[in-house]
């Protein structure tokens, strides 16, 4: 549902995605209101599902994950109950953070980390090519990230 935002619940949102540590009263000052009525802005984003969460960036190869790719999916049929199978199977990949249905040649694309290209190799030989709906999967390697956000331009209306 697309709510109606105005100068200043922009300007929160813009604040939080650069950084949700930020403080209600860093976040009030910077707004130019007081506490009272930024807080209760930040909880009718919240509760509008304007803002889904937070969380920290994890740098991946930081944690070991060295290796990430794309995975265009095709399904042996596009109908519901393939789709539901689907989305169920992948759900319970944790090495599987991304997935999007898109159109084109593939019915999904997936964004897969891994420790290394023998933990990957196994991943799509055990798990991913095992789906019993996966028809056809091609992967890419993800050579080098120069852009990796998860910041969203707020919209002037």
């Amino acid at each position: 549902m697309k709510i109606k935002l105005d100068p200043i619940d922009r300007k929160i949102l813009e604040l939080l995605q650069s950084n949700s540590n930020i403080t209600n009263a860093q976040l009030a000052q910077e707004v130019g209101l007081s506490p009272a009525p930024t807080l209760e802005r930040v909880k009718k984003l919240e509760t509008a599902g304007v803002v889904r969460g937070y969380h920290a960036v994890v740098d991946a190869a930081s944690v070991g994950l060295g290796v990430s790719t794309f995975v265009m999916a095709s399904l042996k049929g596009h109908n519901k109950d393939n789709i539901k199978k689907f989305l169920k199977a992948i759900d319970e990949v944790e090495e599987i953070v991304e997935c999007h249905h898109v159109t084109g040649s593939a019915d999904f694309i997936l964004k897969i980390v891994c420790t290394d290209i023998p933990a990957y190799q196994n991943l799509m030989l055990e798990k991913v090519s095992n789906i019993e709906v996966v028809d056809n999967l091609q992967s890419m390697v993800i050579l080098s990230t120069f852009k990796d956000t998860k910041k969203v331009p707020i919209p002037e209306l």
